[in-house]
């Protein structure tokens, strides 16, 4: 999923073959978290260790900086004693080691952190990130080994799933308990890692990739706001309109879009480009349709799923359902549509809970659950 692969041993920062790598190694005992901690370091003789960076990444150096959310970056080693290491940037961090979150970390300082109290044996370690991050790019650093731990073989996972949306896919204050939020409230309950789309991806054993910008649309952001709208940032691997994507390694086999939400919740107001709201459903459904018919020219054997919920009076998924409808009439029969209605909306600023990602979540797995070729190449 437009992963670069990091080696140990090939020379400092050299970015390596890009492969499907995933997490997926057996514990060796089961985890006591409270007696594994995460803290600043001094990593004086330590080795680079095998990375697996899952999401869009930009090679400076020996660091990697991100900015689209949900990245998460693996790696798998023999031993106790294990290092990474953080650069600039605020950030929201889980770490999980075998699979179990052990630590959370919130705008740690840049620096090494060291993971200890592992058992012996083999073991995988994931830093993932939880928070959006519009204002600028965040920066990892890597995997380093502590004399006596040695690399592990990264293990191959061959499925893969892209996330394409706004800020319901981003997971936009959905640890709130409360509704009303300030930013910086909204920024610390938003958990992208317990969002919809990885709770899917745990479900199929997949890894996944999030290309979602809270308040962007197909063809308007939210209230009307001048920024690039989602699908004119979806080229670039940061939010500088810039950076390109290189997409070596990216070949989903299920696509999931949510797309619509910051295009029809609010009001059009005079100076916009369209004089009327079917002006702006002609623009959003030719732009959309034209945007997943360029993701199908590079994915011929995805299935693509658009799915939206019933704010808007149902514009939104009258609109996204029109979509669906002209690409299936024009003969692709790997396209689904799913409406989801019916969804709390108690995150922040009503936005989908962790109970509503759990429910989306769900519905999603009964369109995908019959398709018995969904995982095909």
């Amino acid at each position: 999923m437009s992963r670069l692969t990091r080696r140990a041993g090939r020379g400092r920062g050299l970015l390596a073959a890009i492969a499907a790598v995933g997490i997926g190694i057996a514990a060796q005992a089961a985890l006591a978290a409270e007696t594994i901690t995460v803290e600043p370091a001094d990593a004086v003789g330590t080795r680079p260790l095998p990375m697996a960076a899952h999401g869009r990444v930009v090679a400076d150096g020996t660091d990697l900086r991100r900015q689209w959310p949900g990245s998460y970056f693996d790696t798998a080693f023999r031993g106790a004693d294990v290092f990474f290491k953080l650069g600039a940037g605020d950030v929201a961090l889980r770490i999980l080691v075998d699979g179990q979150p052990v630590a959370a970390l919130t705008k740690p300082r840049p620096g090494f952190y060291r993971v200890r109290g592992l058992g012996a044996g083999q073991h995988s370690l994931r830093v993932a990130v939880a928070s959006e991050s519009q204002a600028g790019a965040t920066v990892f650093g890597g995997f380093f080994a502590a004399p006596g731990t040695a690399a592990a073989a990264l293990p191959h996972r061959g499925r893969q799933i892209e996330f394409i949306g706004d800020s319901h896919t981003v997971g936009y204050g959905n640890s709130s308990s409360k509704g009303e939020c300030s930013q910086d409230e909204v920024w610390a309950t938003t958990d992208t890692t317990r969002a919809f789309g990885p709770i899917l991806a745990s479900r199929y054993g997949a890894d996944f990739q999030i290309n979602a910008i809270s308040g962007r649309g197909v063809v308007r952001n939210y209230n009307g706001f001048k920024a690039d709208t989602l699908i004119e940032a979806y080229s670039y691997a940061l939010f500088d309109h810039q950076t390109p994507v290189q997409p070596q390694g990216s070949n989903p086999q299920l696509i999931v879009i949510a797309l619509g939400t910051n295009d029809f919740t609010t009001a059009l107001h005079d100076g916009e480009k369209w004089p009327n709201r079917d002006a702006l459903h002609a623009d959003y459904e030719a732009t959309y349709a034209r945007f997943v018919r360029s993701l199908r020219a590079r994915h011929p054997h995805a299935l693509i799923v658009l799915w939206a919920t019933d704010m808007a009076n149902g514009e939104i998924e009258a609109e996204a359902g029109k979509v669906a409808a002209a690409l299936a009439a024009a003969g692709d029969r790997r396209v689904a549509f799913l409406p989801v209605d019916g969804l709390g909306f108690t995150g922040c600023h009503g936005h989908p809970s962790l109970a509503d990602d759990a429910t989306i979540a769900a519905k999603l797995a009964g369109v995908i659950d019959r398709r018995a070729d969904v995982w095909r190449r």
